[in-house]
C-alpha cells in the first residue's frame, strides 16, 4: 500500500476540564493518562495529538476517546490529513520551532 498524505490522518484532542475538587483533578488526570496510553502526545497542556495510518484507524481512536470522556468538562476532537498537518508552523516565544519528524510507517507486505 502506498503512503498517501490525504489518507493518513492526525487526531487532535482539545479539552477544558474542571479541576476544582479532588475528584475533578483525578478525572482530568485520568483522561490525560488514558490519552497517553492510547498513543497520543501532549502538544500543549490541553491539546493532544496522534498519528493514525488511515481514516479507519482514526475512527477507532475517536470512539475510544468517546468511551474515556470524563463526566464534566468540554472535549473536542479534530481530524486532519497528513498533508494539512504538514502545514503547521509552531512557535516557542518568538522563535520558530522545527517541525516534528514524521512517524515512520511500517509495511508488512
Amino acid at each position: 500500500m502506498e503512503l498517501n498524505g490525504y489518507r493518513i490522518m492526525w487526531l487532535f484532542v482539545f479539552f477544558d476540564l474542571p479541576t476544582e475538587t479532588k475528584k475533578d483533578k483525578k478525572n482530568a488526570s485520568g483522561f490525560r493518562n488514558n490519552l497517553l496510553k492510547d498513543g497520543f502526545s501532549m502538544m500543549q497542556y490541553s491539546v493532544y495529538v496522534r498519528h493514525c495510518a488511515s481514516g479507519e484507524s482514526a475512527d477507532v481512536h475517536e470512539k475510544r476517546i468517546n468511551r474515556l470522556l470524563p463526566p464534566l468538562g468540554k472535549v473536542s476532537v479534530l481530524r486532519i490529513t497528513d498533508k494539512q498537518f504538514g502545514n503547521i508552523t509552531n512557535f516557542w516565544g518568538q522563535a520558530e520551532v522545527p517541525k516534528a519528524p514524521q512517524p515512520t510507517q511500517l509495511e508488512l507486505f
